[in-house]
């Protein structure tokens, strides 16, 4: 999951939120020390889910379509990709006014533990929340702009328009493994 996954999973908890939202930036068991202990939880629950989703059999079977042209960086796709289906799911948000609002309920909890965000996540914290990120998974022009953020953002990451093309390919595919993922996901997390 990306941010759109981790906010949701943090079932409204502000400090886990913050964690489990600046996760990527923050590395090693030395770096936790420095943080509160929700944001600590945050943290190591946004680890646990990179895990949990990565070893999915959905993700696994997902993650080959591409593999090919972006090796390593399928993994970070395929999360990306999950955002969108689960934006677009009514179990979870019945409607777009529901994702607006729980997308700008998200950003005013994180702005509330701000102080803690890493240099970089806290650089571009502000344009995440101007352009609404979390929104925009979900369309797919959203998804086009998620992808290239994503290539900006991986340094060896090749251009996303082949990420696109597959995604778009494949979508019913892309969409049952998340499908296959998201119950057992919630289930992981609730017992974490």
């Amino acid at each position: 999951m990306n941010y759109l996954g981790h906010a949701y999973l943090s079932f409204e908890d502000k400090d886990i939120l913050t964690g489990n939202m600046m996760g990527d930036h923050v590395k090693g068991k030395m770096a936790l020390d420095n943080y509160p202990e929700g944001i600590r939880k945050g943290l190591m629950l946004h680890r646990r889910i990179d895990e949990f989703s990565d070893r999915h059999p959905a993700t696994m079977r997902a993650k080959v379509l591409f593999r090919a042209d972006y090796h390593l960086y399928a993994g970070a796709i395929m999360d990306t990709l999950y955002d969108h289906f689960l934006a677009n799911d009514p179990k979870f948000f019945p409607g777009e006014s529901a994702l607006m609002s729980f997308t700008q309920d998200t950003y005013s909890k994180m702005e509330s533990n701000i102080q803690f965000f890493p240099e970089r996540f806290a650089a571009y914290f502000p344009h995440m929340k101007e352009h609404n990120w979390l929104y925009g998974y979900r369309s797919l022009k959203g998804m086009e702009r998620a992808l290239n953020g994503l290539a900006r953002r991986a340094q060896h990451m090749p251009p996303p328009d082949k990420a696109y093309e597959i995604f778009i390919g494949n979508f019913y595919m892309l969409n049952q493994c998340y499908y296959e993922l998201i119950d057992d996901l919630i289930s992981f997390v609730k017992e974490q």
